[in-house]
């Protein structure tokens, strides 16, 4: 604040316009009942609330985002945000980096949403007349951007623990009619990672682009190989033509900043277009001459070049705050191995942790039930309440992982735990008795 103050001063004083201005204690009673307001939410700092994919950013990226905006820089042009601008270029060097990239072309978006849709429409320019192909288990913004870019789509089916079937994959290719495959590492309902390295392996036989949708995983490429996560898929993602990863998940950073990073720097073709009033400042390349968004927050670029100086992309900087998350999933899993009243449903791949509670007779009806109620229950509680999340498996994805159930439903539910937090690994312990301590009502 102090050093925003010198600033704005070297610039002279300027008086606020009267229409600005509102009584203090009108601001002060506002604020108050904002402040009362954002009560009504759920605790997402606490290691308590293991439920979807929130957790606060660094106090350092607040710090950062504050900063930026403060000056409220547009990173659309270096007209409105010559310095953010340059901290995002080096901010995406470091992601391109971490991922393999040696060339790149990439930026900043306000989500990973936007991110994909961004490759998606690349994907389209190079291939007009070619589908898109995904996995069953993959996001569901893939199909939702296809239908608005007017794409084609395939379903990839997926393998006994969730992963996209190659074999599946390589007969939509035989077809002539795929374009682009999108591979996920990291699914959002179960976090596991497709096999990258055996998708690259099949463009020596057919032509197609690979899109990483890396949203929520990317960053696990920083401990690749390390808490029984296969390497590979990660070494293979340096030979696919595009990636998408969200620091606002793993990277503590703030909503939204996701980040669209391509190979080949070429394809800023696509983006071509031109604009009567911006991009006169500087002839260097403006951000937003290869983003589809226009006006974006470079107070988002302060707080994530902030954020990589303190926690650097390597395995002791934010690698350190994945592998907690990955030990605490790992070890989790294990109590509930050993538990008289929890079932795991799958092995996390990440940091995802699925399970459920015992239940007499083992029906997928009764198995969604006590699920149900297990996270309803917990989320309730007026004392020592936990947050948890479910997820629907359909009566086949169960019965493959479990096949002694009765199949008396079309699917259940499961109990989903997220673990994205590092502080879960010290409340562990805690938050699996409560868990234990409410699957037994």
């Amino acid at each position: 604040m102090a050093n925003h103050q010198k600033w704005t001063q070297e610039f002279g004083p300027h008086p606020v316009h009267p229409a600005l201005q509102v009584p203090g204690g009108r601001v002060e009673d506002v604020l108050d009942r904002l402040a009362e307001r954002l009560r009504d939410n759920y605790p997402f700092f606490h290691p308590r609330y293991a439920g979807q994919m929130l957790k606060p950013p660094h106090p350092a990226a607040i710090a950062g985002y504050l900063a930026g905006q403060l000056i409220n820089p547009n990173n659309h042009a270096l007209d409105g945000g010559p310095a953010t601008a340059q901290l995002e270029r080096e901010a995406v060097r470091q992601l391109a980096a971490m991922f393999g990239y040696t060339e790149h072309l990439g930026h900043l978006t306000s989500s990973g949403t936007m991110a994909n849709l961004e490759a998606l429409f690349v994907a389209r320019e190079l291939h007009p007349d070619k589908g898109v192909a995904f996995s069953a288990e993959s996001h569901y913004t893939h199909a939702r951007m296809c239908r608005v870019l007017g794409v084609r789509t395939a379903s990839v089916p997926v393998d006994g623990l969730g992963r996209m079937d190659v074999d599946a994959l390589e007969s939509l290719l035989c077809k002539g009619e795929i374009g682009t495959v999108v591979v996920t590492a990291g699914t959002t309902g179960l976090g596991v990672v497709d096999p990258v390295h055996e998708v690259v392996k099949l463009r020596e036989r057919y032509e197609f682009r690979i899109h990483v949708d890396a949203a929520y995983g990317g960053f696990f490429t920083l401990i690749a190989g390390d808490l029984g996560i296969d390497p590979e898929p990660w070494r293979a993602i340096r030979h696919c033509d595009s990636i998408v990863v969200d620091p606002h998940k793993h990277g503590l950073q703030p909503y939204g900043c996701g980040a669209v990073l391509f190979r080949d720097p070429a394809v800023g073709q696509f983006y071509v277009h031109d604009s009567p009033y911006t991009y006169f400042t500087s002839d260097e390349l403006h951000l937003g001459e290869i983003s589809l968004e226009c006006s974006r927050a470079g107070a988002s670029a302060a707080a994530f070049w902030v954020t990589l100086q303190l926690l650097p992309l390597t395995r002791n900087g934010l690698g350190a705050v994945l592998a907690a998350g990955r030990r605490a999933a790992l070890r989790w899993s294990e109590l509930i191995e050993q538990s008289e009243h929890l079932e795991l449903y799958q092995r996390p791949g990440l940091d995802i942790v699925t399970y459920f509670p015992r239940t007499a007779p083992l029906s997928l009806s009764a198995i969604d039930k006590a699920s149900e109620e297990l996270m309803r229950r917990g989320m309730e509680a007026d004392q020592d309440p936990v947050f948890l999340s479910v997820l629907r498996a359909d009566a086949a994805a169960f019965t493959a992982r479990r096949p002694e159930v009765t199949v008396d439903s079309d699917g259940t539910r499961v109990v989903r735990s997220v673990l994205m937090k590092p502080e879960s690994e010290t409340f562990l312990t805690q938050l699996h008795e409560r868990v234990e301590q409410l699957s037994q009502h």
